[in-house]
């Protein structure tokens, strides 16, 4: 069931996405060479902690999962798409991460991701990076009133073919509100003019998931988590909990 939230709980879950913002903005702050990916969990749990929030990362496992999450953010890095597990992995000059996060605070749940780069920048990944911001750029700009969540689809799904990269076809963004996950699914690839229709107050996670290859192949680690590309080629992951509204979209997770 899909829940239209009043302007009330736009405003409360604001508050969650500014929390989920700073702990992405820690998590970034603490990255460097040398830094393992356990330290930018601990960077944003400590914001969350200090917020009065909860993870909703932390303990959950959905049906695929053999074990319960073990952070507050998914730490992805070069090949891994997403879910990446904060382990001791020490960052490496060059390396590409992901970190997903998301916070429950006072009943009301924010969810985004960032990508960025540690040290000296390749530019194929930096261009991957960019093209991971235009295509949730596009999504975001598609989510109007009188549209349909086929538009939100069609519209990421066209930035990344023109920048010829692939994108996982069974993994998408999703509705948020109460709960990290609610209705509708938002897919990645879509028809214009197809699916829910956009109404004030509808919540949603707009998170495109860009790999370089171009095939949009991957396989799943040994950990049960860990989504990585079948060829071995980069991946970026960037996510923001948005509102429809009558005065067009609105970011929920921006600091």
């Amino acid at each position: 069931m899909v829940e239209i939230k009043t302007d009330t709980a736009l405003e409360a879950m604001r508050e969650a996405g500014r929390v989920v913002a700073r702990a992405l903005a820690a998590a970034r702050r603490t990255a460097a060479v040398g830094v393992s990916l356990r330290e930018l969990d601990e960077a944003a749990a400590t914001v969350l902690t200090e917020a009065g929030a909860r993870s909703p990362f932390l303990g959950y496992r959905p049906s695929f999962a053999p074990t319960p999450f073990p952070g507050v953010v998914c730490a992805s890095v070069n090949d891994a798409l997403v879910h990446g597990i904060p382990n001791d992995y020490r960052l490496r000059d060059g390396d590409l991460v992901s970190v997903d996060c998301g916070a429950e605070l006072d009943g009301w749940t924010g969810d985004a991701a960032i990508s960025f780069i540690v040290g000296t920048p390749r530019p194929a990944d930096v261009e991957l990076i960019a093209a991971t911001q235009r295509a949730l750029d596009a999504g975001i700009a598609a989510a109007t009133v009188g549209h349909r969540i086929g538009d939100i689809s069609h519209a990421v799904d066209t930035v990344a073919r023109a920048a010829g990269c692939g994108m996982p076809a069974d993994f998408g963004g999703h509705g948020i509100g109460r709960r990290m996950h609610e209705d509708p699914y938002v897919p990645n690839q879509g028809r214009p003019g197809r699916g829910f229709p956009l109404r004030h107050g509808l919540t949603l996670a707009v998170e495109p998931m860009l790999m370089s290859g171009g095939r949009g192949d991957y396989r799943t680690d040994p950990d049960g988590w860990t989504l990585r590309t079948i060829d071995g080629s980069r991946a970026a992951h960037i996510e923001h909990t948005i509102a429809v509204t009558r005065d067009g979209p609105r970011i929920l997770t921006a600091l």
